[in-house]
């Protein structure tokens, strides 16, 4: 009998020894060897690394217990030099664990091409928008004469005109020809004495000719809205779009004493 419970002691004491290294083993991997092999609780402040040049990257990343890795898919800025980093995932100040890839998007060596847009007819005030939208820059603005005043006339690409369509690379530069709004063709002045105010201004548009200063007149002798003058007088030569000057009677208000 005894013999039978100094066995069951032993049994009972190998399974506390057994039990125990269990606990003791798990302890250890748990809370020791998990957490360093996954790196748990520990993380880092991602760095602003835009604008950095690629050479620059490894080094920088390393030494903070971080990785990259270039994104296919590159920009382009032509003001940056090329491999310079304009984007990276995630942002800057982010935490992540140590070990961490940033996903990096690169300026690109060339710049990709784009088809040129059709500015012509278009008014300049518009130009500027479009060409920015597209990734391209305005360029120097020449007037010639015409009748359209802002309108473009011309897109010029290294001193050439292009057409719709036509491939440049993205930042490129884009000269313009605008109309002035005089234009070159030559007009003679109609007779506009003696018309009322809204006459002489149909006829002044329909010549191609703009309104210039209305100037007030005071007569008795002249019915009131009547001109009895312009500049340019009747006959001279003017550009289209040149402006007509133009004098309005009024009547004369009597005073009462």
């Amino acid at each position: 009998m005894s013999k039978i419970t100094d066995s069951l002691k032993k049994v009972g004491i190998h399974i506390g020894i057994i039990l125990g290294v269990i606990v003791l083993l798990s302890f250890v991997f748990l809370k020791i060897f998990l957490p360093s092999y996954t790196n748990h609780g520990e993380t880092v402040s991602v760095p602003d690394v835009t604008g950095f040049q690629y050479e620059e990257i490894e080094n920088f990343l390393s030494t903070r217990d971080l990785k990259y890795e270039i994104n296919i898919d590159s920009g382009f800025n032509a003001e940056l030099k090329p491999l310079t980093v304009l984007k990276q995932t995630p942002k800057p100040g982010n935490k992540v664990k140590s070990g961490r890839k940033i996903y990096l998007t690169l300026n690109s060596k060339n710049a990709p091409l784009l088809k040129m847009p059709n500015l012509v007819n278009s008014p300049l005030k518009n130009v500027q928008e479009i060409l920015a939208n597209i990734g391209l820059v305005r360029g120097e603005i020449k007037y010639v004469p015409d009748i359209g005043i802002n309108v473009v006339l011309e897109q010029k690409y290294r001193g050439r005109n292009i057409p719709e369509g036509f491939e440049i690379p993205k930042g490129s530069q884009i000269d313009l020809v605008v109309g002035d709004g005089l234009g070159n063709q030559i007009l003679d002045v109609p007779n506009l004495v003696g018309m009322d105010e809204i006459d002489a201004e149909f006829l002044i548009i329909g010549s191609g000719l703009r309104m210039g200063r209305i100037n007030y007149v005071t007569t008795d002798t002249v019915p009131q809205g009547t001109i009895v003058q312009h500049l340019p007088p009747a006959g001279a030569e003017v550009k289209t779009g040149e402006p007509i000057d133009l004098w309005i009677s009024e009547i004369k208000r009597e005073m009462n004493f």
